[in-house]
């Protein structure tokens, strides 16, 4: 289902540079954040760069942390209730968009890869552990502006793919289990150049 996903996203991808004559001429950049994370003591900041000559394409990086919420956590049965507290480190990741309408206006679809680096710590342990995943996430979402100027409010979910690539998610007796499969939901909050 994922591979499927991506398989037309990128279909569309590449039809986009077959767009030129009806498209605008300036390159724009855009800042976002996401304000949850600062509520779970992060931060979250992404730069997205939409082309010259493409009214559909948004490309970005970002940079975020966060403590994981207990309904994250406990999302895993194999970890739901069994003293864990987790946290992102830091994390970086690269964005593409696709804007069925416009960049930063209506519906988009979009593809994530990024390395995310987790601490690790337990009720029952007095130790903390790190280790670092790769990520693959695949998501939809609408873009709002409520205004006639940049600004605008992005909410959007995405499910993905990931895996552990270095350290360790064991703390003494006890395994933080990493389920191969995550969802993930949000609000950006971004300014449009």
């Amino acid at each position: 289902m994922l591979v499927t996903i991506a398989l037309m996203v990128a279909t569309n991808f590449t039809a986009l540079g077959q767009q030129t004559a009806q498209n605008t001429a300036k390159a724009e950049l855009s800042v976002e954040v996401d304000p949850s994370t600062f509520v779970f003591r992060g931060y979250g900041v992404h730069i997205r760069y939409k082309p010259k000559n493409c009214n559909h394409l948004l490309l970005g990086v970002g940079a975020y942390a966060m403590d994981m919420p207990k309904m994250l956590i406990d999302m895993n049965s194999n970890n739901k209730n069994k003293g864990w507290a987790v946290r992102i480190n830091n994390a970086v990741g690269l964005f593409a968009e696709h804007h069925f309408s416009e960049v930063n206006k209506k519906w988009f679809v979009g593809l994530q890869a990024g390395v995310q680096q987790f601490k690790i710590s337990n009720d029952f342990e007095t130790d903390n552990q790190k280790f670092t995943n790769g990520l693959a996430l695949v998501y939809g979402g609408y873009t709002w502006q409520p205004w006639q100027s940049g600004f605008y409010i992005k909410p959007w979910a995405g499910v993905g793919y990931t895996s552990k690539i270095s350290g360790s998610s064991s703390l003494g007796t006890k395994k933080y289990d990493i389920a191969p499969i995550t969802m993930f939901a949000t609000l950006h909050l971004g300014y449009t150049f």
